[in-house]
């Protein structure tokens, strides 16, 4: 059974960094390309950055610059390293295959920026 954990998250001013890690465990983690997503309050679970298994990375426009994904595939995990954050960035952050697995969504971690 695959299972995904995130963590890092927390409340942080704008302008600051924070980094997400995504343990994995149950599949054959570095054949997979990997992905983060998040939800902000009352909106729509968005994609937010992946990495290939080869580490071809790709971000949405308004996370490029700023945040970085990167992936070890020796200890099964995913990052997300975010920089110059803004309230726009709050909400619960996913990590999951690249596409998604509807099966595979973990429980998140939290990410506040406050102004």
């Amino acid at each position: 059974q695959v299972q995904l954990v995130e963590s890092g998250g927390g409340l942080v001013q704008a302008g600051g960094s924070l980094r997400l890690s995504c343990a994995s465990s149950g599949m054959i983690f570095s054949a997979n390309a990997m992905g983060w997503y998040r939800q902000a309050p009352g909106k729509q679970r968005e994609y937010v950055a992946s990495i290939t298994s080869s580490k071809l990375t790709h971000y949405i426009e308004s996370v490029k610059g700023r945040f970085t994904i990167s992936r070890d595939n020796t200890k099964d995990t995913v990052y997300l390293q975010m920089h110059q954050l803004t309230p726009e960035d709050t909400g619960v952050y996913y990590c999951n295959t690249h596409p998604y697995s509807r099966n595979y969504w973990g429980q998140g971690t939290q990410v506040t920026v406050s102004s």
